[in-house]
Formats: C-alpha cells, sequence, structure tokens
C-alpha cells in the first residue's frame, strides 16, 4: 500500500474532526429524553433537529464567502464559540420557542467549522489523495461521534440537561486547543469589504449537471437524516436504554472507520466515483425496506443495517471530494457553502416533515426514507448524464458550462 504524505497540518487538521465527533455528539442520545422529560411532543425532536439544520443552511454560505475572503481560522472559532452559546441556551430554557432559537444559533455557528474546515483540508490534501484523506476525515468523525455517543449515553443514566452544559464547555476547551494548532495556508486577502450579493451570485453560475447533483444530495440527505434522528427516537420508543442506544452506534462507528480505511482507498483507485454513488443509493433504499419492515428487528440491526452504515460511511467522501473539484482553490470556501446549504436543506427538510408522520405511523416514516434514495438516485443519474454530454461538447469545441470540473480522474 502506498504511503499517505500526512504532514503534520494534515495530522492536526484530521484530529479536529475526531475531537468534533466526541463533543458535539454527546447531546443527541439523550436529546429524546431530554424532549420526553419535559412533556412535549415527539415532532418536536424533529423540529428542533430541523431548526438546527435551517441555521447550517443559512450560515454555510456566509462562513463560506467570509472564509475565502479573510480567512477561515476566526471564522471557525467565532462559529464554534456561537455553538457553544446554542447548547447552553437549548438546555437552560424549557420553552418551545426559545429551544428552537436555541438550535437555530447552534446550527449557525456550527455550519463554519463544518465549510471552513473542509474547505482548509481540501486546501492542504495533495489532489491525488483528496479523497483519501476526506475520507479519513468521515471514519475519524464517525469514530468521534460513536465515542460520543457512548458517553453521552452512560452520562444519560445519571444526568440529561447537565450533558449540553458539559458539552458547550469541552466545545470551548476544543476552540482554545484549535486557535493554538491551526495553520491556516497563508493566501492573498482582498482588501475590499465582502460582496455577499456578488458571491451568492455564484449559486447561478452552477452548471445543470451540478445543480441537479445538488439537488439529488438534498433528497439522500433527507433519507439519511430521517433515518438518523428519528432511528434514535424508534429505538427508545421500542424500550431501548439511552446506553443501547449508544452502544449500537458505537458499533456503526467502527463499521464506518473499517469501510473509510480500508474499502474507500481502493474504490478510489477504481476512478469510478458517480457509479459508486449511484449504486449506494439503490442499495440504501433496499437495506431499509427490508429492516424497518422485518419482524426480527434487533438481529437486522447487527446484520442487515451495518450494510448501510458502510454505504453511508462511502457516500460523503466521494460526494465531498466530486463538490471540491466543481470550482477553483480560491472559490472553495464559498462552493462548499453552497454544497452545505443543499445538505442542510434536506436536513430541514427530512425531520421536520418526518415528526409529524412518525407519530401517525413511525413505519412510514422509514419507507419516505427509503423512497428518496431512490428519488436520489434518478436525479444523480441525470446529472451524471448531463455532465459526459457536456465535457462532449467541450472536446468538440463547445463553450461548456461555469464551474464544470476538469476531470482529473478517469470518465465514470
Amino acid at each position: 500500500m502506498k504511503k499517505l504524505n500526512l504532514t503534520p497540518i494534515l495530522a492536526v487538521t484530521l484530529s479536529y474532526y475526531f475531537l468534533q465527533g466526541i463533543i458535539h455528539n454527546l447531546g443527541h442520545v439523550v436529546t429524546p429524553t431530554f424532549v420526553n422529560q419535559l412533556g412535549l411532543p415527539s415532532f418536536m425532536f424533529g423540529f428542533f433537529f430541523s431548526a438546527m439544520s435551517l441555521g447550517m443552511l443559512i450560515g454555510a454560505p456566509i462562513w463560506g464567502v467570509l472564509g475565502d475572503i479573510r480567512g477561515k481560522k476566526f471564522f471557525i472559532l467565532l462559529g464554534l464559540i456561537i455553538y457553544s452559546f446554542g447548547q447552553v441556551m437549548f438546555a437552560f430554557f424549557t420553552q418551545p420557542v426559545l429551544m428552537t432559537l436555541a438550535r437555530f444559533i447552534a446550527g449557525f455557528g456550527v455550519s463554519a467549522f463544518i465549510t471552513l474546515m473542509l474547505s482548509h483540508l481540501i486546501g492542504i490534501a495533495p489532489l491525488k489523495e483528496r479523497t483519501k484523506f476526506i475520507s479519513i476525515s468521515v471514519a475519524l468523525f464517525a469514530l468521534g461521534t460513536t465515542i460520543g455517543y457512548q458517553i453521552g449515553g452512560i452520562m444519560g443514566d445519571y444526568i440529561i440537561r447537565e450533558v449540553f452544559y458539559i458539552q458547550a464547555i469541552l466545545n470551548l476547551f476544543w476552540v482554545l486547543f484549535i486557535a493554538l494548532s491551526m495553520k491556516e495556508i497563508p493566501h492573498k486577502l482582498s482588501t475590499k469589504k465582502p460582496s455577499f450579493i456578488k458571491n451568492f451570485k455564484d449559486i447561478t453560475k452552477l452548471s445543470p449537471s451540478l445543480l441537479l447533483f445538488l439537488i439529488g444530495l438534498t433528497l439522500a440527505t433527507i433519507s439519511a437524516s430521517i433515518l438518523s434522528k428519528y432511528f434514535d427516537v424508534y429505538m427508545i420508543d421500542l424500550g431501548y436504554s439511552p446506553r443501547e442506544l449508544g452502544t449500537f452506534i458505537l458499533v456503526t462507528g467502527v463499521v464506518g472507520l473499517l469501510t473509510n480505511i480500508f474499502i474507500v482507498p481502493k474504490l478510489s483507485k477504481l476512478r469510478k466515483d458517480m457509479p459508486i454513488m449511484l449504486s449506494i443509493q439503490i442499495i440504501s433504499a433496499i437495506i431499509v425496506l427490508l429492516v424497518f419492515r422485518s419482524a426480527y428487528f434487533y438481529i437486522m440491526l447487527y446484520t442487515v443495517f451495518l450494510f448501510y452504515y458502510m454505504m453511508k460511511a462511502m457516500f460523503q467522501p466521494f460526494e465531498q471530494n466530486y463538490i471540491s473539484l466543481q470550482a477553483p482553490k480560491e472559490k472553495h470556501g464559498t462552493i462548499l457553502g453552497v454544497r452545505h446549504a443543499f445538505f442542510s436543506t434536506g436536513m430541514v427538510i427530512g425531520p421536520l416533515i418526518s415528526g409529524f408522520i412518525y407519530d401517525y405511523n413511525p413505519t412510514l416514516v422509514f419507507d419516505i426514507s427509503a423512497m428518496m434514495f431512490i428519488f436520489a438516485f434518478i436525479l444523480l443519474f441525470i446529472s451524471h448524464k448531463l455532465r459526459l454530454k457536456a465535457n462532449v461538447e467541450k472536446q468538440e469545441g463547445g463553450l461548456g458550462f461555469a464551474y464544470e470540473p476538469v476531470d482529473v480522474t478517469a470518465k465514470d
């Protein structure tokens, strides 16, 4: 196996993802119990998650533009401080309106890290190894997530509200670590004031193929967010404890870690990114239909459903690398901000709608999730055909589309 070009700056950057996974997931596992303790209806769980996703939807493009124009580090730190404030608000207030506002604030803040740290990682990773480093970041975040769920689940046996306070404090220590250790690559910064209108108009330059890809990403995200959030609620409603939920998430994290270490690097050598992403949608839909319609749910969790987490772990590195090829280096923050806005749209719509459906029929929620995977497949397939057509037109002397990347890999 060829040795990765792991520089100190890359190693430190990757460690941020592991720490984020732990710290930012301590509260997720206890949130369903927290909502129940407050006597709020089940749909409020999805409503809170959608509010956080709405904050990310609005925040990601703003942070992306600011990062491209003024540098990334300061805004990453500022965003994470805002996130801590939102977490404290969520735990302190008991009124649904204020708790929803807290979720929005937390989402707005954390979108700075999600958008700008990915832009930073893409900027410092060698082009030929970019997918591998993205997959490692995803794997470390997934591993951290499982540890965070496990720790949060254990704490949830003794405390609930206090978990969010602990999370906010640990997040501030993490902010200090980033402030002392992050080395941003120097680049020429603009002396002009940020022009949000001008930068946001970049979305009108997206090629039809990329726009369809982002809409397909939105549908896939709707499905994944439904599974991510309402699986937690479903487990608790079936009578499993937060610790048992945390244990299962720990297992899925190990599966995701092994997938990104051993499977993704081998698949990336095939240079068949789009066919792989298309296959993931279909396989995920089949798995969801099988698991949540089975009479042997618990057995299916630790067998068939683990393959879904393999698919989920595989999709993100290929998707993020694909998006990173859609803009020049100086626009990475902006285009990744647009990407995360579409991604967050799926996280807003999915839990918000499924929250009401879940109260009516929990199984129907997962049927809708499977259907969204199929719709995502259709849009990604059309996007792929349009991209191939655009590439042929370029080779024949056509003008092509703005932001259509140079295909640094082999044809899909």
